[in-house]
């Protein structure tokens, strides 16, 4: 599967944002899928996940409640919705695809800028 972020952008504090994730490939379904971040000069951190079905979902701390994922099968899309940003939520954001039985992502978005101004 490929995957493609879209729809970054420069936002202010406490603002929204909704990043999508094109997949390519008729087996998306099949993929569990998980958003990572990478702030300037950080390592990539994970932001959120999940199941093929989308029936099951888990965040980091930092961002439980202010961020929701969500994926449309029937789309081959995966988004992740951000709400009250903060400023250490500026980062390049990266969508990535694991398939059932793996124990890595192995397929990954190419990220997409977010900017949060204070």
């Amino acid at each position: 599967v490929q995957l493609q972020a879209l729809e970054g952008g420069l936002v202010q504090a406490g603002g929204s944002l909704r990043l999508s994730c094109a997949a390519s490939g008729r087996t998306f379904r099949s993929y569990s899928m998980a958003w990572f971040r990478q702030a300037p000069g950080k390592e990539r951190e994970f932001v959120a996940t999940i199941t093929p079905s989308g029936g099951s979902t888990y965040y980091a701390d930092s961002v439980k409640g202010r961020f929701t994922i969500s994926r449309d099968n029937s789309k081959n899309t995966g988004y992740l919705q951000m709400s009250s940003l903060k400023p250490e939520d500026t980062a390049v954001y990266y969508c990535a695809a694991r398939r059932i039985g793996s124990s890595s992502y192995g397929y990954w978005g190419q990220g997409t800028l977010v900017t949060v101004s204070s």
